[in-house]
């Protein structure tokens, strides 16, 4: 806990120094083009940030890597996002932080709100720093931040919301709940598996899933965002560990049910081995039908082809490309689910396949103007 005492003088000092700077290089009365210079910019973002604030409120639910990717593409769009982010990890730095200091794991949340702010390259490889010796190996930066700021405030929740501020995020990002919970699945030979780790590696088998407590209940914040959204996006991610819990807190499912705002489903690009192997986008569907207590709106599905290298390269390791087909489409349509298609890949690394954020949001912004105009 020293180290992170120092950092954290460390992160004064550098802030205190930054506003120094900022201060100094703001210019003397002499500095008459450097002021007019710094005028157009702040006319400019002045400009952004009134449009970005004029965008449709977006309440995106989910988990991992997927849903970050989005939150890229949205704060282009808007600032009125909220993230809500699954709260069951228990791999790496974060299980272990929820093992070692009872807290609730950070990774998720740590990741969106990265993702959420506008330098968010720089401040990427700042917070994913991960320690490689010593007590903190394995541990990211980040995390052991929101460790600290949960340790001054005592409350999970208030380091987020702390974190939001700090860092001047386009939008806020919100565990769905504070409290501790862990998702439990029964699979076919009617034993059960516990932990996400568990579940994932059996989800092909799993018959029922739910969170323990039951009754777990969400952040108030989570039902208002749900309450007032222009859309809600379920997804990209893992289907029974990012966003599957989220739909498991009966209070959400509820909202969800009743909010007239249309509910919008990104299937993934690929089947996740071991979770997802051999499942369809219909699949997928049925299981998000059955925990939200109805279909979605939409379903957002890709159309865009995807490398046979790559296609090689995943099947290896237990995963497909996921593609609508004639019969699923019916049959998704007549569950009262309308497909939306578009080229939603992305390549990263040469060898890495996300989804496109910039096309997911440009897709989803769309969809909310036609609807506002109807």
């Amino acid at each position: 806990m020293d180290l992170l005492i120092s950092y954290g003088l460390g992160l004064l000092t550098a802030t205190i120094l930054a506003f120094l700077f900022r201060m100094r290089d703001s210019g003397g009365p002499g500095d008459l083009i450097a002021g007019k210079s710094r005028e157009r910019k702040t006319a400019f973002s002045k400009a952004i940030e009134y449009r970005l604030s004029m965008g449709p409120f977006v309440a995106a639910l989910g988990g991992g890597t997927g849903l970050s990717t989005l939150l890229r593409g949205l704060k282009s769009f808007t600032r009125n996002i909220v993230a809500v982010v699954t709260v069951t990890d228990e791999g790496g730095s974060s299980g272990r932080l929820r093992e070692e200091w009872g807290m609730l794991p950070p990774g998720d949340v740590r990741n969106c709100i990265v993702a959420l702010a506008e330098n968010d390259n720089a401040l990427k490889r700042l917070l994913d720093f991960r320690f490689d010796r010593g007590g903190l190996a394995g541990h990211s930066l980040g995390n052991l931040m929101l460790l600290a700021i949960t340790e001054q405030f005592g409350d999970f929740r208030l380091a987020v919301e702390e974190m939001n501020h700090l860092l001047a995020i386009r939008g806020r990002v919100l565990p769905v709940t504070t409290e501790a919970v862990n998702l439990v699945a029964e699979i076919g030979d009617g034993s059960r598996v516990r932990g996400e780790l568990a579940v994932s590696d059996h989800g092909h088998e799993i018959r029922k899933i739910w969170l323990e407590p039951r009754d777990a209940k969400p952040l108030k914040e989570v039902l208002l965002s749900l309450d007032e959204a222009n859309i809600i996006v379920l997804g990209p991610g893992s289907l029974f560990t990012s966003i599957l819990p989220n739909l498991l807190i009966r209070s959400v499912a509820e909202r969800l049910c009743k909010s007239e705002a249309p509910k919008v489903y990104i299937a993934n690009l690929m089947t996740q081995p071991g979770e997802t192997q051999g499942f369809s986008i219909l699949d997928h569907v049925r299981w998000i039908s059955a925990a939200m207590g109805i279909p979605p709106d939409y379903v957002l599905v890709n159309d865009g082809a995807i490398p046979s290298f790559l296609v090689e390269k995943y099947r290896f390791d237990g995963a497909d490309p996921l593609y609508i087909t004639d019969r699923e489409e019916s049959e998704l349509e007549r569950m009262g689910c309308r497909i939306l298609r578009g080229d939603f890949v992305r390549i990263m690394d040469g060898n890495v396949l996300r989804h496109n954020g910039q096309a997911l949001s440009e897709i989803l912004i769309r969809l909310c103007r036609e609807l506002e105009e109807d």
